[in-house]
């Protein structure tokens, strides 16, 4: 699709900074925002779609270097532009991981050679990702770094924490935690009467609850920025909320398969909970697309994150897309890998708590949009005229079935394969250039 400017004719307008919702016209010109194109601008019609600021996903696992098995920065872009995305922010658990400023700034120049979608690298919090010996804080976030992480593992030791929320209490950036008790998640699945019945070993709640309290009070302490990872259960949501009422800084994000799924799908139940979409298929008992971690909890915690989520607790969204070649996910239960594809799912099923009224379509976008701006520090989030023009438009109705072959990223590992489901991105432009067009 080519063209000196584009006319977006007719879509639903959802601008989150203006807080307005309408159905308008949107023009693009020379990567920009514009209030009027040309004449001989291309017009794409979204009559009946969403027009929207282009998403960001601020926890992505793009596996380079050192895993191009399972992901590479090319099919990860391709991913991210299907699913919508404009940036994600990538996780450090790489091989060898991000804990050096020569390996992150060779990260940034790859990316911006290879990718239209923005790439924006966490470095880890502690060297090896060994929990032993710390990163220099500075460096990282001088070779363009937006954070740190140990993502994948919690830093066990509580002075390296404390240190690493001082220099982000310094250098005004976050400390991105995956919070689970390491020897207490020793499970495959949540804890409870589905892995009882399944005879799987399970994780309790409490696992990641107990490393969220803690990484709580070393926030309170230093007056260091916490960004809490994938909080999966209600009681770890609440804890966060205590603390933000207390005065820590604390951002949280939720992941859409723990709003919709539960332990019910590693039984093989395919109910979208939450939703009025009609359920899949059932699956296989055990079948390890369901693996995830945190893993996927009872019910009851979905319906807790998502009144948390409705009374503006968590901060925004995220996939934890976590991208695994098949041969890991093969394995029996116990043995194969944590994790589960979710970059070209984030708009099917944040849309389907939107259609079920929980969840307002401003509200929706904005905690895919401005929210990860405001955490990230990067781009704008925007459509207002003289912005970036960063937009997606999305096809709510649209009815596609997920299999290997519909999907851009390089791993198809994931528990909703052969389900039907609604609403994909027909159109992710990123500096006023077409970088996604699907049907």
């Amino acid at each position: 699709m080519t063209g000196t400017g584009y006319i977006v004719r007719g879509g639903l307008v959802i601008d989150p900074v203006g807080n307005t919702v309408e159905v308008r016209d949107l023009a693009i010109a020379n990567g920009r925002i514009v209030a009027s194109a040309g004449d001989d601008a291309t017009v794409i019609d979204a009559t009946g779609k969403v027009v929207c600021p282009a998403w960001i996903d601020i926890h992505v696992h793009l596996r380079q270097p050192g895993q191009d098995a399972k992901e590479t920065l090319e099919t990860g872009n391709a991913a991210a532009a299907a699913g919508g995305f404009a940036a994600v922010a990538c996780m450090p658990n790489t091989n060898p991981p991000l804990d050096n400023p020569e390996i992150i700034a060779e990260l940034v120049e790859r990316s911006e050679q290879a990718s239209k979608v923005g790439i924006y690298p966490i470095a880890t919090i502690t060297r090896g990702r060994s929990g032993q010996e710390a990163v220099d804080f500075d460096e990282v976030i001088a070779a363009g770094a937006i954070g740190w992480s140990d993502d994948g593992d919690t830093t066990a030791n509580s002075l390296i924490m404390r240190r690493v929320l001082e220099a982000s209490a310094r250098l005004d950036r976050p400390v991105i935690v995956h919070c689970e008790d390491k020897p207490l998640a020793a499970g495959a699945m949540h804890e409870g009467a589905v892995s009882r019945e399944l005879g799987i070993p399970g994780i309790p709640s409490a696992a990641e609850e107990i490393i969220i309290a803690r990484d709580l009070m070393l926030a309170e302490l230093t007056g260091g920025w916490l960004h809490v990872c994938h909080v999966s259960t209600g009681r770890g949501i609440g804890l966060i909320q205590e603390a933000k009422e207390r005065g820590a800084r604390v951002t949280a994000e939720v992941m859409t398969h723990h709003l919709v799924m539960s332990d019910d799908w590693v039984r093989g139940d395919r109910a979208l909970h939450n939703t009025n979409e009609p359920a899949g298929a059932p699956g296989r008992p055990g079948d390890p697309n369901t693996k995830v971690n945190p893993p996927l909890r009872p019910v009851s915690d979905t319906e807790a994150l998502l009144a948390a989520l409705q009374q503006g607790w968590f901060d925004c969204f995220g996939t934890d897309h976590a991208p695994h070649a098949a041969p890991e996910k093969s394995l029996p239960y116990e043995q194969a890998a944590f994790g589960l594809s979710g970059l070209e799912f984030a708009f099917p099923l944040t849309w389907a708590l939107v259609r079920a009224g929980h969840l307002s379509e401003l509200e929706a976008v904005r905690r895919w949009t401005v929210e990860p701006v405001r955490i990230l520090g990067r781009r704008s989030g925007s459509i207002a005229v003289g912005e970036v023009a960063d937009v997606t438009i999305f096809d709510p109705e649209v009815a596609w079935t997920v299999t290997p072959e519909s999907l851009q990223t390089k791993s198809k590992n994931t528990p909703l394969l052969g389900m039907t489901l609604r609403g994909r991105a027909t159109h992710t432009i990123i500096g006023g250039e077409v970088a996604y067009h699907g049907e």
